[in-house]
């Protein structure tokens, strides 16, 4: 993995866990609380272990420092491993300085679970023989609380279960593959179609009484109609009657003009 890309993912860690306001005694830092050693990468290869332990030194007393060299020129490889007296100043260490540049280079902080030291010759000082046996920041004898918090931590389940967790669900799959054959084969087997079930609507008490109200209207409406069609009638009865009278009327007054107009024409014998 890219080495940026770790000091990406430890810094989202540590903003999530800030985010959630997660204790301590849950946190991802604490797997490591045995060890008080601290991985520092990504420096200039100019820097030496003087100017690496001004640095670090903010939050903790160091301990001890290996800064990694080439054995032929003696030249820095650009990383380093660093041991605090106190274990609590390497969560320190690693929430702030990861992800910070130091002339133009991002640093990678990191903790450090099982710390391997290199195999040097004799000449070592009494200080590293004595951290190198006992080990660095060795444990403190833990409190009441620390060892309730450290009950809540999630236990780690054994691989058997696991195992027997993904057997179980291969054999679910199975079961619900062979289901589903045999509904194939029932189907395909069975040419009448299967019974549909239709659900029974409920009954709506508000819908009845809206259908009896639109009855009683519509019938009376119908009175009224029924009421309103004979006086149409007579009233188109006497409206007949009088429009023949007229037509006689006018007819009659034709016939009258037509014998004055032939007595008219009619020649007078004196």
């Amino acid at each position: 993995m890219n080495p940026l890309t770790k000091v990406k993912l430890i810094n989202e860690l540590n903003e999530k866990e800030a985010h959630l306001g997660i204790k301590d005694s849950v946190s991802w830092h604490a797997e490591y609380k045995d060890s008080a050693w601290i991985f520092i990468g990504g420096f200039p290869y100019e820097l030496t272990e003087g100017d690496i332990i001004c640095v670090f030194s903010q939050y903790g007393e160091i301990a001890n420092i290996n800064l990694v060299r080439d054995k032929k020129t003696g030249k820095s490889k650009g990383f380093c491993f660093l041991c605090y007296e106190d274990q609590r100043s390497t969560i320190l260490a690693v929430d702030n300085f990861n992800g910070i540049k130091i002339k133009g280079r991002t640093l990678r902080v990191d903790h450090v679970s099982n710390y391997r030291p290199p195999k040097d010759s004799d000449d070592i000082d009494d200080v590293t023989k004595q951290l190198r046996e006992e080990g660095c920041a060795p444990k403190a004898p833990s409190s009441e609380s620390e060892s309730e918090d450290e009950c809540l931590l999630p236990l780690k389940k054994p691989k058997k279960d696991k195992k027997e967790k993904k057997k179980k669900k291969k054999e679910k799959k199975e079961k619900k593959k062979e289901s589903k054959e045999e509904r194939r084969v029932m189907q395909t087997d069975s040419p009448s179609t299967p019974a549909v079930r239709v659900k029974k609507e409920k009954e709506d008490t508000g819908y009845e009484k809206y259908v009896l109200k639109g009855a009683q209207e519509s019938r009376g409406q119908e009175t009224r109609d029924s009421r309103e069609r004979p006086e149409d009638q007579h009233g188109n009865h006497r409206r007949g009657e009088r429009e023949r009278d007229r037509e006689d009327e006018r007819r009659m007054g034709k016939s009258r003009d037509e014998a004055r107009g032939k007595d008219e024409q009619r020649p007078r014998h004196d």
